[in-house]
């Protein structure tokens, strides 16, 4: 069952991502790519399989591990303005593989997993370059199957990798970028480096239900069975991200009234 899962629901997703990128814009894209499609199912699984407190753990993991797939698009976005996919993706990677190394050595508790994604949301969108959002060109959808095929593979690896480690590293393998990944080399090759940053300026707004989301889940394992825990955090997620679109949407209309004043 859970090789089915981790050889369709991805790659479906992918394509949906693809399509919503196609006709809404890069950052409608990166909003539905933060949305945890494969870490959610993965540390529910292993919920599972090695029980609510080892899941728990990799909850809290995946949280403070929010910081390493915003710093993996924040290189990213910065390197392809510059560089090719291949050297750009190998620094976002790197970058990736420091920041999630210091998280394993360190395993920070709830608290402080919190408050370095908390952090990193905040300071991620200033950091990010500034590029003026534009509509995507018209393209073929030539690429849709190889996006497909890469999100299948490197879910596969990952999982597979991380249900031979420990609870720590599980859950920061569990929140590899693995879409970002595809969206950030793909968008890179097809649309350019503004759309990449297009990407990560709504992922960044996405990420905010990702962590809600392994909170409530972090919270309500040891409480409840892993069904109710699911579906309550699946809620409280969806419920952050109406709450965040609409503050986004009232800071971004208070900024253009003032601008359009002076």
């Amino acid at each position: 069952m859970l090789l089915i899962l981790k050889l369709t629901i991805v790659p479906l997703f992918i394509g949906l991502i693809t399509l919503a990128g196609r006709k809404w814009g890069s950052s409608v894209a990166g909003l539905m790519g933060a949305f945890p499609v494969v870490a959610g199912p993965i540390i529910i699984f292993i919920a599972l399989e090695q029980g609510s407190d080892f899941a728990s753990l990799t909850s809290i993991s995946a949280i403070s591990a929010t910081a390493c797939l915003l710093i993996f698009g924040l290189v990213y976005s910065w390197a392809c303005i510059r560089l090719s996919w291949p050297l750009a993706l190998l620094s976002a990677l790197v970058a990736w593989f420091i920041l999630a190394l210091a998280l394993a050595m360190t395993s920070p508790n709830l608290s402080i997993s919190l408050l370095i994604a908390i952090c990193s949301l905040i300071i991620t969108p200033f950091l990010l370059p500034r590029t003026k959002p534009t509509a995507p060109p018209k393209i073929k959808l030539h690429d849709l199957p190889w996006r497909m095929l890469v999100g299948a593979l490197l879910t596969f690896s990952v999982t597979t990798l991380a249900a031979a480690l420990g609870e720590v590293w599980s859950g920061i393998l569990a929140v590899f970028p693995v879409i970002g990944l595809v969206l950030a080399v793909f968008t890179h090759n097809t649309l350019g480096p503004t759309h990449v940053t297009q990407v990560y300026r709504g992922m960044v707004k996405g990420l905010y239900s990702f962590a809600t989301f392994f909170l409530t889940l972090t919270l309500l394992l040891a409480k409840t069975s892993i069904l109710i825990a699911t579906l309550s955090s699946i809620t409280t997620a969806i419920a952050t991200q109406v709450i965040i679109q609409i503050v986004f949407r009232s800071i971004a209309k208070n900024f253009s009234g003032q601008a359009s004043r002076n």
